[in-house]
C-alpha cells in the first residue's frame, strides 16, 4: 500500500515517535528500519480499511476489530506469523507513545494478542563440529594470511560468542586483545567478554600476518583488497567448510554463537551469566538455550536409556 494514504499529521508523528527511538531508546538502525516500514504498513492499511485518513486522536484509539482486520490482510498476503508479530509489536509502540502525547485510550491495541508461532530453536554444532570449523576453516584461503584472518574471526565467535557484525566491528586499537573486551552491541549496549587465550592467540597470528597496515582507527579484519572485511566473505568461508567436514546448512557464522551459548550451559554455565555474555536485553532470549540443552538431552535418552526402545 503506498504511503500516500497516509495523512501528513500521521507521516510527521511517525518520523517523531522513529526519532525518540534513536535518540532515546538506543535502538538498533536494522530495527528502526523494520519499525519503520511495519507502522506505515499499518497505517496505509487503516486509511484504505476506513476509507480515509484518520486523524492522530483517532489513530491512538483503533478498536480491536481493525487489529484484527490488519493482521488477518497480513496474512492473506503471506506474511508469515513472526512478521506480523513483530509488526503488532512495533504498532503497539507507536500507538502507546502517540497515545501519550493526544490523550487516547489505546487499551485495545496494547491488549491484541499476537499470532502464535513455533519458535525457532538454535541450532549448535556439536563440540567436535565446532573444533572442527576452528581447525579447518582456513584450508581452502588462498593465502596464509586469510587463513589465519579466518582462522581468528570464527574463534572469537566460539570463543567469545561475539555476532559476526561485532567480530568485525573490531578495530586496529583492540589488538592485541585484551584479557577482557568491551564490546558495543545491539542499541549500543556495552559488556565486558573474557577473551580466551585461544582467541588472543589467534588474532596476533593473524595480525603478524596482515600485509595492510591496521591503523587504530580502522578495521582490525581486512579484506583481499585492504579494506573492512565483508561478513559475507566469512559466510562463504563456512559453507565451504561445513560441505567438506559433511556438516549440516544450519552451521553457519550464527550457529558459532549459539554453540558457545549451548556448550557452556551443558558444561553447568547459568543462565544470567550467559545472558551478560550474549548481551541479550532479556532472559527470556538466552532461556531458549534451556530448551535446545532439554531437547539433546532427550535424544540421548531415547538412544540410550534401557527402557526406551520398549
Amino acid at each position: 500500500m503506498s504511503d500516500l494514504a497516509i495523512s501528513p499529521a500521521a507521516r510527521a508523528a511517525l518520523a517523531e515517535w522513529l526519532s525518540h527511538l534513536r535518540a532515546l531508546d538506543g535502538r538498533a538502525q536494522k530495527t528502526i528500519d523494520a519499525y519503520a516500514t511495519d507502522v506505515r504498513g499499518w497505517l496505509a492499511f487503516l486509511s484504505n480499511h476506513r476509507g480515509g485518513t484518520e486523524g492522530l486522536r483517532a489513530l491512538a484509539e483503533v478498536p480491536v476489530s481493525d487489529l484484527r482486520a490488519w493482521m488477518a490482510h497480513e496474512r492473506a498476503r503471506g506474511v508469515q506469523p513472526r512478521s506480523v508479530a513483530r509488526a503488532l509489536s512495533a504498532v503497539k509502540g507507536f500507538t502507546a507513545w502517540l497515545s501519550d502525547r493526544q490523550g487516547g485510550d489505546a487499551t485495545a491495541v496494547l491488549s491484541a494478542r499476537a499470532p502464535r508461532f513455533q519458535k525457532k530453536l538454535p541450532r549448535p554444532l556439536t563440540v567436535e563440529g565446532a573444533a572442527d570449523v576452528l581447525d579447518s576453516v582456513g584450508d581452502d584461503a588462498r593465502e596464509p594470511w586469510i587463513a589465519a584472518r579466518d582462522t581468528a574471526v570464527v574463534t572469537l565467535l566460539y570463543g567469545c560468542g561475539l555476532r559476526i557484525s561485532e567480530a568485525l566491528g573490531l578495530t586496529g586499537a583492540d589488538h592485541p586483545l585484551p584479557e577482557v573486551l568491551r564490546i558495543r552491541g545491539k542499541g549500543g549496549k556495552e559488556r565486558l567478554v573474557p577473551a580466551l587465550p585461544v582467541a588472543r592467540e589467534a588474532v596476533a597470528r593473524y595480525v603478524a600476518l596482515c600485509p595492510f597496515d591496521l591503523a587504530s582507527d580502522g578495521a582490525l579484519f581486512r579484506g583481499a583488497r585492504g579494506g573492512a572485511l565483508n561478513p559475507r566473505i566469512i559466510a562463504a568461508a563456512m559453507e565451504r567448510t561445513r560441505n567438506r567436514l559433511g556438516l549440516p546448512a544450519t552451521a553457519t557464522p550464527h550457529a558459532l554463537r549459539h554453540s558457545f551459548a549451548t556448550h557452556l550451559l551443558g558444561a553447568g554455565g547459568d543462565l544470567r551469566s550467559i545472558q551478560e555474555l550474549l548481551g541479550h536485553a532479556s532472559l527470556s532470549t538466552t532461556q531458549a538455550y534451556t530448551a535446545v540443552d532439554a531437547a539433546r538431552l532427550m535424544e540421548v535418552y531415547a538412544r540410550a536409556h534401557p527402557r526406551a526402545a520398549g
